[in-house]
């Protein structure tokens, strides 16, 4: 149970729903119905086959824990999954069921269509957080502030301009992320040796195997080709960067002895266990949190992608939870980001008033910052 206190917070409670076991095994039944079904319409098995299949398992209860038991003696879930199955079939369709897939091909699948199902989410909070920075860079575009650079005050900037630079950062993120979405997830359908053994036309009943699913047909099985997994999980961390970078500034500027930005106030929000004064910026903590284990989940992925023959022994294995947790933890960091941006607290004063201890309050350059985050404002709005 401690997960649930020091895991669970920093990651959206709705995604740890999308992505639960049970949800997980739906998306495994989901696949080797539609592997049958398209098995049957190539004439590889007999034509009712499918139908069959689906009223036995449609709704039949997998046993969870005997999965998870299984899952450690197989090495991998679809193992114990293929052979709870069977068991809940009549002998004579037992042979049909799974025919000529592997254990990869079912998860693998079955990772893609819960991914594919959840992104349009990212990118959804990606583009609430876009309007709520829209509305700082106009909000704020005469509102100067000292720039600094190497952590030292430098020369005079505009907080929209700040804010502008938080969202170019990132839309050039989700582009990343929406070029994915629009291309599609790839199905995984390779059987043992990611050749298609057993069947005349596997290349067909791939591509049949994609469209039913409603994802995109691969050129070949990927079976330790993890190009697809790579792209994927880079650019979830382009989106996990981007949130950090805001976060950071924001808990900079926050700092008592600076004052510049506080986090939107709540009842409950930002308490300290022993210091009452104190106004913790909680949200950044959060974000920054959770974009961290992104990026340590991104760096376990791509150090697994290189991977052995014909499978990966291990490295395939590894990348399954950070898959998940890395989308469940960015959704969680981007609701978080969304209320911080939509609440955040611009303390104009405080900007001025060290502009004035300074002696450069009127040095930044308006006609220049107006250009910018006009500019930037023009390509969010295409």
């Amino acid at each position: 149970m401690a997960v649930a206190f020091l895991q669970h917070p920093f990651m959206s409670q709705a995604a740890l729903e999308h992505f639960d076991s049970a949800a997980l095994v739906d998306a495994m039944r989901h696949f080797e119905l539609a592997l049958a079904d398209s098995e049957e319409r190539h004439g590889v098995l007999p034509a009712g086959t499918g139908e069959t299949l689906r009223q036995h398992l449609a709704g039949h209860v997998f046993d969870l824990e005997d999965l998870e038991n299984g899952t450690a003696l197989g090495g991998n879930v679809a193992i114990p999954f293929v052979r709870q199955a069977k068991a809940a079939l009549p002998e004579d369709l037992r042979s049909h069921f799974h025919f000529a897939a592997t254990s990869q091909d079912v998860l693998d699948s079955a990772l893609m269509l819960l991914s594919q199902r959840r992104l349009p989410t990212l990118l959804t909070l990606v583009q609430r957080n876009l309007s709520a920075l829209a509305a700082l860079m106009d909000r704020h575009r005469d509102t100067a502030m000292i720039g600094r650079t190497l952590m030292q005050q430098a020369l005079p900037i505009t907080f929209g301009i700040r804010a502008a630079q938080w969202a170019l950062q990132l839309d050039e993120a989700r582009a990343r992320l929406e070029k994915i979405v629009t291309t599609g997830l790839p199905l995984q359908f390779g059987g043992p040796v990611g050749i298609h053994n057993g069947l005349e036309d596997g290349l067909a009943i791939m591509e049949t195997l994609a469209a039913s699913l409603g994802l995109r047909a691969p050129l070949l099985p990927w079976h330790t080709d993890r190009q697809p997994i790579h792209a994927l999980i880079t650019a979830l961390d382009a989106l996990a960067v981007a949130a950090d970078k805001i976060a950071l500034d924001v808990a900079l500027l926050a700092q008592s002895e600076i004052g510049e930005l506080s986090e939107p106030a709540g009842d409950g929000v930002g308490g300290s266990s022993s210091m009452a004064h104190k106004r913790n910026p909680v949200r950044c903590a959060l974000i920054r949190t959770a974009t961290r284990h992104v990026h340590g989940h991104t760096a376990t992925v791509i150090n697994a992608a290189s991977q052995p023959l014909e499978r990966g022994l291990g490295e395939w294995h590894s990348e399954w939870a950070p898959l998940i947790e890395s989308q469940q933890l960015l959704e969680g960091a981007l609701l978080q980001l969304a209320v911080l941006l939509e609440g955040l607290e611009v303390h104009d004063e405080a900007m001025a008033a060290r502009l004035d201890a300074l002696g450069v309050a009127a040095r930044h350059d308006r006609d220049s910052s107006h250009r910018q985050i006009d500019r930037v404002l023009a390509h969010l709005a295409r």
